[in-house]
């Protein structure tokens, strides 16, 4: 499961944002997150298999299209090791 979750202000400035690849087989742990990027606490960060980690502040968009980057890869290998 994909989750995008993104808050913007009375301009359209993205002031929060919940990103998420959701897959419980494959990690159980961090409620099945196997991927994600937000702003929960206050700081950009990452997550990767229970690994957090601060990243760069980067325009929304730029973070968007790295999990999205991110999250092809990860499928296509799941892919690969299937067969």
């Amino acid at each position: 499961m994909l989750r995008r979750e993104i808050w913007t202000d009375a301009r359209g400035t993205v002031v929060r944002f919940n990103l998420a690849y959701v897959n419980s087989p494959i990690y159980g742990g961090d409620n099945g997150r196997v991927l994600g990027y937000d702003t929960a606490h206050g700081s950009y960060h990452r997550h990767f298999m229970g690994e957090v980690s601060e990243i760069t502040v980067e325009r929304f968009e730029r973070i968007e299209a790295r999990f999205y980057r991110e999250w092809a890869a990860l499928v296509k290998g799941m892919r690969h090791a299937e067969n």
